[in-house]
């Protein structure tokens, strides 16, 4: 049985303590797994998997991002990263993770696992950290057009000005969001594009932590994240022998049903990555964490990371 442990660490922006937890396996660990979680989520929904794969001898672990979860100091900062380079002091976070867990646990090999908006703060970490890793899975992510994240600048830094960058825009919200259920069929809630469960979407719904509308700075540091990772020139910075794994449903509507995933991926081999690989499940949506055939899942991903491993 993987036993849980909880605790604090610094942020970058040098006032917020964000707490983070470590999933420790019985004997002799083989390897480090560092989650990153998605927007308006916290770490301990990722309870489930972290435990399986501590069952199976990774050490896991990861952090409540700045304005969410148990790292959110009240409601005025959730969904909200900082008043000045907030995606830069997320980027940050994640290292200061990795230095902790990685002294802590040396001569490991370490896997970073990022989900929606942290498979691009994972992203962005690659271009930006080029060792210390083993291994990256992405996702849930996407690869947005050009002309989409140039209007969602815009429209978010319109917001910001207009209003301040803690403000919960409604009309941000809904361009991110309010048009994920448009390909399904007998819509419940406006989140049934997170799973085909119906179970995780009414927790999700009832998690007070979960499912709150982002601050309009939020979103605006994520559009200039994201343009970050889709410039050529940034993705061919990464260190080209390191290992990739995206995953998606193909009705995942963040990957455009798959199209974004397969352009992200294409975009990974072109610039000159020698193992990235790609797996789209049919018929499933944005958490493959938390979809109807999640075992299937956990075990692609254990085999994969065995293979990083060495195991």
């Amino acid at each position: 049985m993987a036993r849980m442990t909880e605790s604090t660490f610094l942020s970058s922006d040098g006032k917020t303590q964000l707490y983070y937890r470590v999933y420790l396996p019985e004997g002799e660990p083989v390897g480090i797994v560092q989650l990153v979680h998605g927007i308006a989520e916290h770490i301990a929904r990722y309870d489930a998997f972290a435990s399986f794969l501590s069952d199976n001898g990774y050490i896991v672990a990861g952090h409540d991002q700045l304005g969410h979860g148990k790292s959110s100091i009240n409601e005025s900062t959730l969904g909200f990263f900082s008043e000045k380079d907030g995606w830069e002091k997320a980027v940050q976070d994640i290292h200061s993770l990795h230095n902790i867990l990685a002294e802590r646990f040396p001569g490991k090999p370490y896997i970073l696992f990022g989900h929606s908006m942290g498979s691009f703060l994972v992203r962005t970490y690659l271009i930006q950290y080029r060792s210390g890793l083993d291994g990256a899975v992405i996702s849930g992510t996407g690869q947005q057009s050009k002309a989409l994240v140039t209007g969602g600048k815009l429209m978010s830094a319109l917001e910001v000005r207009r209003h301040g960058p803690t403000y919960k825009s409604d009309l941000l919200n809904n361009m991110a969001f309010g048009s994920y259920t448009k390909k399904l069929d007998n819509v419940r809630t406006k989140v049934d594009w997170l799973s085909r469960d119906a179970s995780v979407v009414d927790r999700y719904v009832e998690d007070p932590l979960s499912g709150f509308v982002p601050s309009a700075g939020l979103l605006h540091d994520m559009m200039e994240g994201i343009d970050y990772i889709s410039k050529p020139k940034n993705i061919a910075r990464m260190s080209k022998d390191l290992p990739v794994l995206f995953f998606s449903g193909d009705c995942d509507p963040v990957g455009e049903q798959g199209k974004g995933v397969s352009r992200a991926y294409k975009a990974f081999r072109k610039a000159g990555m020698k193992n990235v690989s790609m797996k789209l499940y049919k018929g499933g949506r944005h958490e493959m964490l938390n979809e109807i055939n999640k075992d299937e899942v956990y075990q692609d991903i254990l085999r994969w990371l065995d293979g990083i491993s060495g195991r």
